[in-house]
């Protein structure tokens, strides 16, 4: 099973659904689609993300956001920028995909293809 977690008014989030979705089904794979903007990532999920995508909570950030300048993050330290994503759903980066136990950030769209590679 896959979760994207997601914003229908990106293209690029969009572009990556529409690559998942195919080779999802032809391995019968179910996907979750979560729109993150309307039901906001706890601070227990984010952690869980950044462990799947074995990144650091900032490599997880739309840093060009006006919110991000707005609330002085560059420099922050780690727990100050995973609560601001859960406080501000706009600050994390999409989409994201998830198996479970890897995620992969799609941007580029075809990132996700990395799932299904053999």
């Amino acid at each position: 099973m896959f979760t994207i977690y997601h914003n229908p008014r990106c293209s690029k989030s969009r572009q990556t659904l529409a690559l998942l979705e195919p080779k999802a089904q032809e391995n019968q794979q179910e996907i979750t689609i979560v729109e993150y903007l309307k039901t906001p990532l706890s601070e227990d999920e984010i952690k869980a993300l950044l462990s799947q995508l074995s990144c650091n909570p900032i490599d997880m950030m739309r840093t060009k956001e006006d919110e991000f300048k707005e609330q002085n993050l560059k420099g922050a330290d780690d727990a100050t920028l995973i609560s601001a994503m859960a406080n501000t759903p706009k600050l994390v980066e999409r989409p994201i995909v998830s198996n479970g136990d890897k995620a992969i950030i799609g941007r580029p769209p075809e990132n996700v293809l990395a799932f299904f590679a053999k």
